[in-house]
């Protein structure tokens, strides 16, 4: 981890940043093992204040769990969700929580992300998109975030994703069985900690 995070940090700030391939897409994921979230939070600290202290960049840590259940709880309510649960099951409380999170009727996440980011300077802010736990297990791709970002933004984000790498750059996201149909697909994004 300290070795991508390190590649990371030299990519955010060399000039012209080299996170990304396309200017329209100035995204990335870091891939890390689900056992060292908290070891990451601890390190992900200090690189952003190594980022503001030593190059001028600011970072704006977003944490992805935080942003579901501020959505769940503005439509619909955790009641609502609870119920659905008990009388339907989890996976139609997963569903519910993707439909609120996808559907234009109620609040797409990308939405929510671009709100929270209007106004940052991309030649200096970077936003940092943590706690991804809150997709978690099956409720909305990680990938699908970073589509519904595209062309949508030019401030650099960096979601960090706890899994495993398979091949290439197909990813587990939390080491689920990949039938669940949760690997990145969008291979234009450069992601660290995987082997090329």
């Amino acid at each position: 981890m300290e070795q991508n995070l390190d590649l990371l940090r030299q990519d955010l700030v060399a000039e012209p940043m080299r996170i990304a391939a396309h200017s329209d897409m100035p995204f990335a994921i870091f891939r890390y093992s689900p056992e060292e979230e908290f070891q990451l939070r601890k390190r992900l600290r200090l690189l952003a204040y190594s980022l503001s202290e030593n190059h001028g960049r600011k970072v704006a840590f977003l944490s992805i769990s935080r942003l579901v259940w501020g959505i769940v709880r503005r439509f619909e309510g955790t009641d609502y969700l609870f119920k659905t649960e008990s009388i339907r099951g989890f996976q139609a409380a997963e569903e519910h929580i993707n439909r609120l999170l996808s559907s234009e009727d109620y609040r797409p996440i990308a939405d929510e992300v671009l709100e929270r980011i209007k106004g940052f300077d991309h030649d200096r802010d970077i936003v940092f998109l943590v706690r991804a736990g809150g997709f978690a297990p099956f409720i909305y791709r990680c990938s699908s975030l970073l589509d519904g970002l595209h062309r949508r933004t030019k401030v650099p984000v960096i979601l960090f994703y706890p899994g495993s790498a398979e091949a290439g750059t197909d990813l587990k996201f939390f080491d689920l069985p990949s039938e669940a149909n949760l690997g990145v697909y969008n291979y234009r994004v450069k992601i660290y900690g995987v082997d090329k």
